[in-house]
């Protein structure tokens, strides 16, 4: 590929890796893209965030075709990965340490199946306070970690697919088809409380965004070698 094919515009599907932020990862790309064609500038961005806890599709679009970051963006969006029950933490994942321990002794596979059929459809859902949306000009992840609480308004989104793939207690593997601007730490917080009990996100992968699938995205080593 040529300077002027990542200018006029290209979509590159990334698999991120374990403990990069989406922000890093475009970064990278942007920087190896610019020391390649020695170029000063060139604009680079993600359609979707993805926490650094999680893998998967990324979509990075280079050039003009930033401008489609907001189509790409508000497409359906399908994960795997795995819920842990019988402890809550405050982030909802593993990014920080539990904060309450809850009984699993009365979780079952059918409860379990039951539970999950309760998700589906339009639901409201409430974002974590570890998340980067903004209350007052400030990430509400800044918030949570100067100790400071607050109020987050529940949200409209959309489950259109929620199947448990895998139950092996604590951990409950599945795969869940979405909406945009659902966030899957709270899925996992809020399955843990319909179980009458706790759970946290221990694992994510997302394998699809509206057609682009991982299975055809590229690693960041790969991209960088073959650029």
């Amino acid at each position: 590929m040529t300077e002027e094919d990542y200018k006029n515009g290209q979509v590159l599907l990334i698999d991120k890796p374990l403990n990069w932020t989406s922000f890093q990862a475009v970064n990278k790309l942007r920087w190896e893209i610019k020391q390649k064609f020695n170029i000063k500038k060139i604009k680079v961005g993600h359609a979707g965030t993805l926490d650094p806890l999680a893998t998967g599709l990324l979509i990075v679009c280079t050039g003009k075709f930033t401008k489609k970051i907001d189509t790409y963006q508000a497409q359906k969006k399908e994960y795997t990965g795995t819920i842990t029950v019988g402890a809550t933490t405050p982030s909802y994942d593993l990014e920080t340490d539990f904060d309450k321990i809850y009984t699993i002794e009365h979780i079952s596979d059918e409860l379990i199946h039951k539970t999950a059929a309760q998700f589906i459809g339009e639901i409201d859902q409430k974002p974590p306070i570890f998340s980067a949306l903004k209350k007052d000009g400030k990430k509400l992840y800044e918030l949570a970690r100067a100790g400071e609480t607050t109020e987050i308004k529940t949200r409209k989104i959309t489950i259109s697919e929620f199947e448990i793939t895998r139950i092996n207690l604590p951990n409950i593997d599945f795969r869940v088809v979405c909406s945009k601007g659902t966030y899957i730490r709270s899925l996992a917080y809020d399955f843990g409380q319909a179980l009458d009990s706790g759970a946290h996100l221990s694992a994510l992968r997302r394998t699809k965004i509206g057609d682009f699938s991982v299975a055809n995205a590229t690693s960041i080593e790969s991209f960088i070698e073959n650029i």
